[in-house]
């Protein structure tokens, strides 16, 4: 029998997403799902890949993911071209240190824009003048003292401040959301210029907008900064709505 074989010219594509990379952590039961719920409609492309996060939260384990960075970011589309970079980690941010995770992440895909919640959170607060803040996060009390000097640093005033005092990323999304709004809006916020919840693997992105209707100020997170960030970095600078006031920035 005789096969009839045609070979074809493929036609590609005439114009493509910009194509955002997103670094999560192994034990982070929660940013990924915050990626997808904004990014899902827009034109912009999501690639994740996972680095090791070593359980409970310290320092210590923190700082073992900077020898992984360059690797893992490495895998996120190998050799090809990826816009935007997010690494999704607000105390492994500043435990390693913004530059340090920029220039990791730079050696396996340069010219790429770099991210952090860190760096995203202190963009927004430029970009809504904010100089004082309420913070509220999960941690234990070491790692809540990095958070609280690294603001000072930047020239923002905590104001008020409330922890869960919890150790581990899996009892971070397992918080209830509910719970979250409830006590966060009990901080005290009347002199300050917005609430920041520190942590990518809280859920609080889908009641930003309630909580900002309690307590009438801006509420800002790790994982609404960073979204923020990286897709403003690709160019796509329409307002989203559901997620608070930032994102009609």
């Amino acid at each position: 029998m005789t096969i009839n074989i045609k070979n074809f010219t493929a036609k590609f594509k005439t114009k493509l997403n910009p194509k955002a990379g997103l670094i999560a952590l192994s034990t982070d039961q929660t940013i990924e799902k915050d990626f997808n719920n904004i990014c899902k409609n827009l034109p912009l492309d999501i690639f994740i890949n996972r680095i090791h996060n070593q359980n409970p939260l310290t320092k210590e384990n923190l700082l073992k993911m900077q020898d992984d960075l360059e690797s893992v970011a490495n895998k996120i589309l190998p050799e090809e071209k990826v816009n935007a970079i997010a690494y999704g980690c607000t105390s492994g941010t500043i435990a390693i240190g913004e530059e340090k995770v920029k220039e990791k992440i730079l050696l396996a895909k340069p010219g790429c824009y770099v991210t952090t919640p860190v760096t995203s959170a202190i963009k927004a607060f430029k970009k809504m003048n904010i100089k004082k803040i309420a913070l509220f996060t999960p941690y234990p009390n070491a790692i809540n003292k990095t958070i609280l000097d690294y603001f000072t640093k930047k020239n923002i005033e905590v104001l008020s401040f409330a922890s869960l005092n919890l150790n581990l990323d899996s009892e971070f999304a397992n918080v209830d959301p509910n719970y979250i709004l409830e006590i966060s809006s009990k901080l005290e916020t009347k002199n300050a210029d917005a609430l920041f919840i520190s942590c990518t693997a809280l859920p609080v992105l889908d009641i930003i907008d309630k909580l900002e209707l309690r307590i009438k100020k801006p509420v800002l997170s790790s994982n609404q900064t960073l979204i923020w960030d990286t897709i403003r970095s690709i160019g796509y600078n329409s307002p989203i709505d559901g997620y608070g006031k930032l994102f009609k920035n």
